[in-house]
């Protein structure tokens, strides 16, 4: 396991422990809430999520065990906040498509990722109507399903080329008080050719 200050890479040996742990819905959805809006308590996230505290108490202590949050802040007579240990969790394709239960793995969190972004068009569109974002985020914001033709090699280097932007970019304007949270999902999903002649019915 390789880990620094934003990402955490995790091995589906050396983690498989932490990787089950994580794929449960509830301690996927507390830790993109810590990770997205910042450190809460608890309670703050049963509110948010419809769930008990005692509910959402257990599922943290559970991501701290494997160390996905950590202790925020604690106070003689107050609740305790917990904040994100990591901004991203990653791991190799490669490695998780070895067993079985690791592309399980790996199938549940991407799936994970596509409810994710499901609530953000939903709080983003909320977040327009109501005029808690300005008109100026209207024009960039959006989605795109673009189906290019590309090698293994170029598909490779079009991750290359967004990481680095995307690194350029934060660091530009991280201290631009514009500067908003941006929800950013990425794909890039290789389809084998279409083949109706194996799809036909041998009757």
């Amino acid at each position: 396991m390789a880990d620094d200050e934003q990402n955490r890479v995790l091995d589906p040996e050396q983690d498989a422990a932490a990787l089950k742990a994580l794929t449960h819905p509830l301690r996927i959805r507390l830790l993109g809430m810590l990770r997205q809006d910042g450190p809460a308590t608890a309670s703050e996230l049963a509110v948010r999520t419809g769930e008990s505290s005692a509910s959402t108490s257990y599922h943290l202590r559970v991501l701290a065990k494997y160390a996905f949050v950590a202790e925020a802040e604690h106070r003689d007579g107050r609740e305790r906040r917990w904040r994100a240990v990591h901004a991203v969790t990653s791991w190799s394709n490669q490695a998780m498509a070895a067993t079985a239960g690791s592309r399980a793995y790996a199938s549940l969190l991407r799936r994970a990722q596509i409810q994710h972004l499901e609530d953000s068009v939903v709080r983003h569109e909320a977040d327009i109507a109501e005029g808690r974002l300005g008109e100026e985020w209207v024009q960039p914001s959006g989605i795109t399903d673009l189906v290019p033709r590309l090698t293994p090699e170029s598909l490779t280097e079009l991750w290359e080329v967004i990481d680095r932007k995307l690194e350029e970019l934060t660091t530009r304007d991280a201290e631009d008080p514009r500067a908003a949270q941006v929800v950013l999902l990425t794909a890039g999903l290789p389809l084998a050719p279409h083949n109706p002649t194996a799809e036909a019915d041998p009757s």
